[in-house]
């Protein structure tokens, strides 16, 4: 550094300010300092400047799944933000919640000496798997509600649900079957639940829900069990993907949509404009989860104090897979 400075003809500590970006630095000067840098080829040395500042400038992930459509829009998110704040990113896929896979995935995170954690995984399959989170570490979790214990960001699984459900009881349908996402998913519990509770404060019937894996595979088979269900007019299903196989099957089976049954999805997957009949669905938004994450976590690296974020609020997209029912 003394060296481009030198170079450059200004002070240590200006040139302490370009490498870091830090302060407020003229742009002449500016330039001046990086191109004696790219003369000199001088790199600041990562290392060095954790020993200095006790930052390693990395972020660590933990990720349970990434054949999601919305954990790899929150990945990217948080890649890109990461990116944005100066800080590179490590990351640890976890195959299974087991405590075993999961605690070595932190011990690998603390080897590799990042500044904080960001986990995509459902709190649940943390608590199964008995798994201690690191405490000298600041942890934000994504898309699963662990309560005031640690930071979280989430979206709002329960206002995208009720605006699902109330737009097909406004269209005229008596009530609203519902496809439900995995088993013990957060995310498909808030769903399922606002679902519910939507039918309620209505005073309509509730059907029983039928369970989904969140696959195309397990919209169809439950499409097949709807499709024999003569007054099912109207169905909510937890992601688009299984709404997809949903569609299928009244298809097959000659059941008009939106003429004999109508379908809202959930995620919002840019395909869904494409179907025939493009889909109706809950947009959700895991680009600004993502951001909201590296946000809050970068906040208690800095004041060390757990930042409260506000849900990621949804958007009903209104497509032609809804329409009033036949006896309207």
């Amino acid at each position: 550094m003394e060296d481009v400075a030198r170079e450059a003809g200004v002070s240590g500590q200006t040139v302490s300010r370009v490498v870091n970006a830090r302060g407020y630095v003229g742009a002449d000067t500016r330039a001046r300092v990086e191109a004696a840098m790219h003369s000199l080829g001088y790199r600041p040395n990562s290392a060095a400047r954790a020993l200095r500042s006790g930052r390693f400038r990395t972020i660590g992930v933990v990720m349970f799944s990434f054949s999601s459509y919305g954990n790899q829009r929150t990945l990217d998110a948080i890649a890109v933000r990461a990116s944005q704040m100066g800080y590179a990113l490590t990351l640890i896929p976890v195959e299974s919640s087991a405590t075993d896979t999961v605690a070595g995935a932190f011990r690998r995170l603390e080897e590799h000496a990042v500044d904080g954690i960001i986990i995509v995984i459902e709190a649940h399959q943390l608590d199964e798997a008995d798994v201690e989170i690191p405490e000298a570490m600041p942890v934000v979790f994504v898309d699963s509600n662990r309560g005031t214990e640690v930071a979280f960001v989430d979206t709002d699984q329960a206002q995208g649900a009720t605006l699902a459900t109330e737009h097909l009881l406004e269209l005229g349908h008596r009530t609203v079957w519902h496809v439900a996402g995995a088993a013990r998913s957060y995310s498909a519990e808030r769903r399922r639940d606002a679902w519910r509770a939507t039918l309620e404060a209505h005073g309509r019937v509730v059907p029983e829900p039928l369970q989904g894996d969140w696959s195309a595979e397990s919209g169809y088979r439950a499409g097949l069990r709807l499709r024999g269900i003569d007054d099912v007019t109207a169905v909510f299903v937890a992601n688009d993907q299984m709404a997809i196989g949903v569609l299928r099957a009244f298809r097959e089976g000659g059941r008009d949509v939106p003429g004999d049954v109508s379908i809202v999805g959930f995620d919002g997957l840019p395909d869904a404009a494409q179907l025939w009949p493009p889909l109706t669905t809950v947009q959700q938004h895991p680009e600004r989860v993502g951001a909201l994450a590296v946000d809050a976590l970068l906040s208690e690296l800095d004041s060390g104090e757990r930042l409260r974020t506000p849900l990621v609020g949804t958007e009903l997209v209104v497509r032609g897979s809804t329409a009033p029912p036949r006896s309207r």
